[in-house]
């Protein structure tokens, strides 16, 4: 016959929170043993991506950690995939460079109306 078990904290319901595991003890008694929560782990920003690098932990365990061991090192380093960081570097420098170029070609229209408007006044 199975031997029956009762739980050993103080919630009797079967909720997310109790979760529990059957144990054989040495003994060869059956009792219940506790089970943490699953940790979903970090994930990136941006994508969506679980982040590589770092443990995955329950919120609370996160605060025990160093600096260290919560982030890469890297530009947003926690936070972001190395992906997504690279993206964000090619669309500033991208951003720049185009700024660079509307400068550059507003300087030659400048200079292409220069001489003709010279030239209307010596007229």
């Amino acid at each position: 016959m199975v031997q029956r078990l009762t739980y050993r904290r103080q919630c009797r319901y079967n909720t997310k929170s109790n979760k529990q595991r059957i144990v054989k003890t040495p003994g060869g008694k059956l009792t219940f043993q506790a089970v943490k929560k699953a940790s979903k782990g970090p994930k990136c920003g941006d994508c969506g991506k679980a982040l590589i690098g770092l443990p995955r932990l329950r919120p609370m365990e996160y605060r025990r950690l160093k600096n260290r061991e919560k982030r890469v090192s890297r530009a947003y380093g926690g936070s972001r995939c190395a992906k997504c960081v690279r993206t964000r570097i090619v669309r500033a420098f991208l951003i720049e460079e185009q700024k660079c170029v509307k400068q550059v070609l507003a300087e030659k229209l400048s200079a292409a109306k220069e001489p003709k408007s010279k030239t209307k006044k010596s007229k």
